[in-house]
């Protein structure tokens, strides 16, 4: 009887878009955040804070979707122009090509010959994917998506930055301060714990690492804006 196949989940496909999400949801929660604290600790009325908080979601989502958008062009692009190089040395140094791909298996650990057989086998049936993978490192889980970044981060940027502006919405206008910030731990310790188990990562560990950032942030925020008011 043969052996059935094993079928072994794997998470890195997930890196892409779970980078741009758990990076635009972060940013949203505490740029907002700090931004809500910073005005209100400067004793500003609630329409201020609503204001600044809308102001600062608004402008958020499309700075990062510009942000994400450009800076994974980039690297799409120099993916691009690599694949062409490689195409074009495929072309005219084929034997070099084949030589250098023997190398990099017997660095791998494949004594010389058994490398040189499976160089020659994989540049039969696909060399362009075969030097993309093993000399560039390029390969289908990690190749950049711009469109799909871009549009990542905007939306769970706007997601996140929401919840505090929520929370100051709700809040008394005397108790801003404190259950906006007292709220945002909570979120960024539920985003930090999700985002963990999402990548197969300590769900505590990711909470807690989240948290001191996000704080830290609406902290010095909070004590500049108070410093701010009182000298105005």
């Amino acid at each position: 009887m043969a052996p059935s196949a094993h079928s072994e989940p794997h998470l890195v496909h997930r890196i892409g878009w779970l980078r741009a999400a758990v990076l635009g949801a972060n940013d949203g929660i505490v740029s907002t955040a700090s931004l809500i604290v910073g005005v209100a600790a400067a004793a500003t009325g609630r329409g201020d804070v609503l204001l600044a908080g809308v102001a600062g979601l608004v402008a958020g989502a499309m700075s990062m979707a510009a942000g994400e958008y450009v800076s994974v062009s980039s690297q799409s692009d120099t993916e691009r122009a690599d694949l062409t190089r490689e195409k074009h040395e495929l072309t005219v140094n084929a034997e070099s090509e084949l030589a250098e791909l023997s190398a990099i298996y017997v660095e791998r650990g494949l004594d010389p010959a058994l490398a040189r057989q499976v160089a020659v086998q994989l540049t039969a049936r696909d060399a362009l994917g075969a030097h993309a993978r093993d000399e560039l490192g390029l390969t289908e889980t990690a190749e950049a998506r711009p469109v799909q970044a871009a549009l990542t981060s905007a939306v769970t940027f706007a997601a996140g930055a929401s919840m505090p502006l929520l929370s100051a919405w709700l809040a008394p206008e005397g108790a801003i301060v404190p259950i906006v910030s007292g709220a945002t731990l909570v979120f960024l310790a539920l985003l930090g714990a999700v985002g963990a188990r999402i990548g197969g990562a300590g769900m505590g560990k990711g909470a807690v690492r989240v948290a001191f950032w996000g704080a830290l942030a609406m902290a010095v925020t909070a004590g500049i804006g108070h410093l701010v008011g009182t000298a105005v």
